[in-house]
């Protein structure tokens, strides 16, 4: 495409698509129009009429939404991306804890976050929060923002440093120091640490500095093993919950955590793939919706697992409703209508992330709001069509291959199925650099030892079965049965 056609200031006029408004009645228009003027939405409607040198873009047969909010994602890890597919938590926190996260220099930190940034807005992402523990020094700091000031999109800067106490890191003057320096560099700012509920309650000192700075907390709250109802008893009891924090996770609590939670007005960041997979605990969402919790979606990280909003649209939906029918098949009884419903998460996805960062300018398509927005259109596939359900076609059908055009603050960052302004050839040049640095530091073997983590000898025994007669795995013969695939004295066939 031609830079010109995407210039910046250039007025962009969205024609005759379906548009999920997601304004407070959740309007959707049929063959809508969206005028971005500048910054902002200037009008939605039906045949609107385009400003002298407007970029007209047809979304005939598509869907015009506002851009997502990842509320929870570890930036810095991105050039790892799928190294721990097949991690637990626990090998998680070991690796990055204790053994190797201190070897990420500034630059692998800023690498990270290049590619993340640029990740999150081919998929619709436009405003993300980088939860960025990896700041083990101030130099690492400045490279994660400096990073994200080069990609634009929209990012919440979450300060933390799984290296050290938070009560150690914000007594830190330099840290103090960056924080008040750095400050209009951003979207946002959040300190991000843990509550481990140590009846001390040494976290004390960090919520004071939050306080002192007027920056909200993120805290990863109810993770089995990790962070309890101790934890969110002691921020209660002192007084430290509001309505800008956000619990990330939320999966192991008890009801008088959600109890507290409701009642001080926080957001739950619910990240549905990784609690699936890396064993916080059973997504949440059935007991946030039972207390009226408000809920944003995370994607948590790449090294496990997608970095779109799209898959945790999706296995949010799944895992509340596959709960929901579990439950009531124990007790015998049919779930006949499921509560979670698509445009539900929708909501999540967009309205909701703005929300638990405090921001009533984003995450709709209403005049005046932010020009965030995302044309969800893929000409080339037979998934795009029919759109009937808008939402359910958002939460089930798409991915990030049908994002369109993507507009962050009245600019086009992406058009016509591609990014504008993003060299792939030098982030990967980059994120190989990296890698590289990474395996010189540990070794060869440690790392394909990381990466590829040793099962027990004793996992996945299969039980005894009366009616298995062969080992399918070996091809041996079993005490009731035959070599596989031959008639013998226990074939009852």
């Amino acid at each position: 495409m031609a830079h010109d056609e995407v210039a910046d200031g250039r007025p962009v006029l969205f024609r005759n698509a379906t548009v999920l408004t997601m304004d407070d009645t959740h309007s959707v228009l049929t063959g809508g129009d969206v005028l971005v003027v500048g910054d902002r939405i200037a009008e939605v409607g039906h045949g609107l009429i385009a400003p002298d040198g407007a970029l007209e873009v047809d979304a005939a047969g598509g869907i015009v939404m506002p851009g997502m909010v990842d509320t929870h994602r570890h930036m810095w890890q991105t050039a790892m991306r799928g190294y721990g597919a097949d991690w637990t938590l626990t090998q998680y926190f070991v690796w990055y804890y204790l053994e190797h996260g201190r070897r990420f220099r500034p630059e692998d930190v800023h690498t990270g976050n290049l590619l993340s940034a640029w990740d999150a807005l081919e998929a619709g992402v436009t405003t993300t929060v980088d939860w960025s523990h990896g700041l083990q020094s101030v130099e690492h700091a400045e490279a994660a923002v400096d990073a994200l000031q080069a990609v634009p999109g929209r990012f919440v800067l979450g300060y933390g440093n799984i290296q050290a106490g938070p009560w150690e890191w914000t007594a830190d003057p330099d840290v103090r120091s960056f924080l008040e320096r750095r400050r209009g560099d951003l979207y946002g700012w959040q300190l991000a640490f843990d509550v481990t509920g140590d009846p001390a309650f040494p976290e004390r000192p960090a919520f004071e500095v939050a306080r002192e700075l007027d920056l909200p907390v993120t805290t990863h709250a109810g993770v089995w093993g990790a962070t309890n109802d101790d934890g969110i008893r002691l921020m209660h009891e002192n007084g430290f919950m509001d309505e800008r924090t956000v619990y990330v996770h939320a999966a192991t609590l008890a009801a008088d955590s959600y109890h507290r939670i409701a009642a001080t007005g926080g957001t739950v960041s619910v990240s549905t793939e990784s609690e699936q997979s890396a064993g916080q605990g059973y997504p949440p969402t059935w007991q946030l919706r039972r207390h009226g919790i408000p809920v944003a979606l995370s994607m948590d990280t790449s090294v496990w697992w997608s970095g779109d909003l799209f898959s945790a649209m999706r296995t949010t939906l799944g895992a509340d409703r596959s709960r929901e029918h579990l439950e009531a098949h124990a007790a015998g009884d049919t779930v006949t209508n499921v509560h979670l419903r698509a445009e539900q998460v929708v909501d999540w996805a967009t309205r909701g992330g703005a929300r638990a960062l405090g921001r009533d300018e984003i995450g709709r398509i209403v005049p005046g709001a932010k020009a965030d927005v995302v044309l969800l259109r893929n000409d080339a596939s037979p998934v795009s069509f029919p759109v009937l359900n808008p939402y359910g076609h958002v939460a089930f059908q798409a991915q990030r291959g049908d994002v369109h055009t993507v507009l962050v603050d009245g600019r086009v960052v992406k058009h016509e199925g591609r990014l504008v302004g993003c060299d792939l050839d030098a982030l990967r040049r980059r994120a190989e650099a990296t890698v590289e640095h990474l395996v010189s530091e540990m070794g060869e073997q440690a790392w394909q030892d990381g990466m590829n983590p040793a099962l027990p000898d004793d996992d996945g025994k299969v039980l005894d079965n009366p009616y298995q007669y062969t080992d399918f795995r070996t091809d041996t013969t079993l005490a009731r049965g035959t070599v596989f695939g031959e008639p013998g004295a226990g074939d009852q066939g």
